[in-house]
């Protein structure tokens, strides 16, 4: 029952469908504008957090063997 309700969704969700709908100039540029932000705002938290990141990735494939 689940798997069927799965497939409906994604069925209703993948297909697609006339939208009749008009952006205008200041829609798009806010779209636009959104984008930047997330974009701007997920480079520095990386900047942020760098040490903590590569910290992490050194203590997940360093080789060391504990005595």
């Amino acid at each position: 029952m689940k798997i069927i309700f799965v497939l409906v969704v994604l069925c209703l969700l993948t297909c697609p469908q006339n939208g009749y709908a008009y952006l205008d100039a200041g829609t798009g540029s806010y779209i636009i504008q959104m984008i930047i932000a997330a974009s701007v705002t997920g480079l520095y938290l990386v900047k942020l957090f760098w040490k903590k990141i590569i910290n992490f990735f050194k203590s997940i494939f360093s080789k060391e063997t504990k005595a």
